[in-house]
């Protein structure tokens, strides 16, 4: 609409304002229901978004875990005595009794310095030249495991400059030199930058380093450079008699040593992952000792883990059943800004409402995604030769009459204690976990991986689709642009058509201006007035 200055009904006194808006008010209708039908089309977006974001999450986790067999076969654990070891099963761990032994605990290699001159009391910030002042300008080495980051240059074993990708672990060897300046913290600044863990107790005037991780070869070594003595004069030389009386000593990294079942296992940290069991050992056992592991099937684990699969699954195809079989809102017309005046929000909201919860009634993309989900659901899984089904493990719907509505996709489990619909039907489910671990998880993870790839067929990238969307994201987008130029378009016809009548009205008040002017000649000539 032009925002020109407009003169109108001046001289003919007719209300050209409410003339013109009557006129351009059927081609205003058009420009609305262009808008109108864009607003409907992005509300669609939303609610495909909402929807397709519950699949993908089902699709790229839930389903994309459950494939592995492994999350099916839970397993438990008792050990004899948890004061020496903790011990957690993994699904591949071997059901029976197991005997274990505990040698040896990893531990860390420590060097704990002897105490500086007792007649100086030394800080952090001291310079740490004020310890000797020989001390400066010589250097010391540290050898240690470091890992590196994303980026960080080494040189390898053939000698060659090599860029680390991130998370490497390499033995480096660092020099340090004394500076003019170099206070205590700096000093354990650059020990730790070396790749030991080093600290100075002001209280009882020592330095204490430590490698950064337990075992043998997560051990340090440190020394001295050039025929220095830099070491004795910091209190760090293990081989120097002190004339204090303190000395220091390194205790080297050590493995930690077990045996299962009679056979000999060492780890540089105090975890063990052995056939299924990871092993923490807490202390060692005497040489006469053994320690008992009991590995057993758990049962409740496993069928939780079902459940929880069925429970995310069922709400999500109530939902999209809720969506697919809404009520029709064919009589709930978009509402103007006048209609929106004489309502409350809250009539409003509903009356909004009704209209998005209709968008995918009867949508074929929609009713794609739920046949792909529910005729899977159906299928069979061959297990040693047979096909199996979820009704095989007291799984399946409710039933046409005794389901509520838009619940008639959803799966029971027979048994269930927690849900008054099935609690005294016979529990076949738990019944096979017990009978049958690994043909119940050979089948469940059988189910979940036809599932997966189900949907991600679904979810390929086509001319009107992105990749890991079930609907025509991409169309869509293009049909919205559309009515975005196409209302631009409409918008300015009806700014054009408005124009001209306004100019119409003008020509005629500028005629009848002219006209009376010249009855005003014609009257004065005549000797009027």
């Amino acid at each position: 609409m032009s925002d020109r200055m407009r003169i109108t009904g001046m001289y003919s006194g007719m209300d050209t304002e409410s003339i013109v808006q009557q006129l351009v008010a059927a081609k205003q209708v058009k420009v609305d229901n262009l808008k109108n039908d864009q607003k409907k089309l992005e509300w669609k977006q939303t609610a495909w978004q909402d929807l397709n974001a519950k699949i993908y999450n089902l699709y790229s986790g839930t389903l994309s875990k459950l494939r592995m067999t492994g999350n099916f076969k839970s397993k438990k654990t008792t050990v004899s005595d948890a004061t020496k070891a903790t011990i957690k099963a993994t699904g591949s761990a071997v059901n029976g009794t197991q005997s274990l032994k505990i040698k040896e605990i990893a531990k860390s290699g420590i060097l704990t310095g002897a105490k500086l001159d007792t007649s100086i009391k030394y800080k952090g910030t001291n310079s740490i030249t004020g310890i000797d002042s020989s001390l400066k300008g010589q250097k010391i080495s540290v050898t240690a495991k470091v890992k590196l980051a994303k980026g960080d240059k080494y040189i390898n074993e053939a000698g060659n400059t090599i860029t680390a990708e991130g998370g490497e672990e390499i033995n480096q060897t660092t020099e340090i030199e004394i500076t003019e300046g170099m206070t205590i913290n700096d000093f354990t600044d650059k020990l730790r930058e070396a790749g030991v863990n080093a600290s100075f107790d002001e209280n009882n005037q020592r330095f204490f380093i430590s490698a950064s991780d337990t075992g043998v070869e997560n051990d340090f070594k440190i020394e001295n450079v050039g025929g220095g003595d830099a070491l004795k004069l910091l209190g760090l030389d293990t081989t120097a008699t002190y004339s204090n009386g303190s000395t220091a000593i390194k205790t080297a990294g050590q493995d930690a040593k077990i045996e299962l079942n009679g056979s000999e296992f060492v780890s540089g940290s105090n975890t063990f992952n052995i056939n299924g069991l990871s092993i923490t050992v807490l202390g060692k056992t005497a040489d006469d000792e053994e320690i008992t592991i009991n590995t057993t099937t758990d049962v409740d684990a496993t069928y939780n883990v079902i459940k929880d699969f069925l429970t995310e699954y069922n709400e999500l195809i109530n939902e999209m059943d809720k969506l697919y079989n809404a009520d029709s809102a064919r009589k709930y017309n978009m509402l103007s800004a006048d209609e929106k005046e004489g309502m409350t929000d809250e009539e409003i909201e509903t009356w909004e409402g009704t209209i998005k919860g209709s968008l995918l009634r009867k949508d074929t993309q929609l009713g794609s995604v739920m046949n792909a989900l529910t005729n899977t659901m159906l299928g069979g899984v061959q297990v040693n030769g047979k096909t199996l089904y979820l009704s095989n493990f007291g799984i399946k719907t409710l039933g046409y009459f005794k389901a509520k509505d838009n619940e008639h996709h959803a799966y029971y489990i027979d048994g269930d204690p927690d849900d008054e619909n099935v609690s005294n039907e016979e529990d076949l489910l738990r019944k096979a976990l017990l009978e049958d671990p690994d043909g119940t998880a050979e089948f469940f993870s059988g189910l979940c991986k036809n599932l997966y790839n189900s949907l991600d067929k679904l979810m390929g990238t086509t001319d009107y689709s992105s990749i890991y969307k079930v609907y025509n994201d991409k169309q869509m987008q293009k049909d919205y642009d559309n009515y975005t130029q196409r209302i631009k378009e409409a918008e300015q016809k009806l700014s054009d058509y408005e124009d001209r009548w306004y100019d119409k009205f003008a020509q005629m008040e500028t005629a009848l201006s002219k006209l009376q002017s010249n009855q005003s000649i014609v009257s004065s000539m005549l000797g009027g007035g």
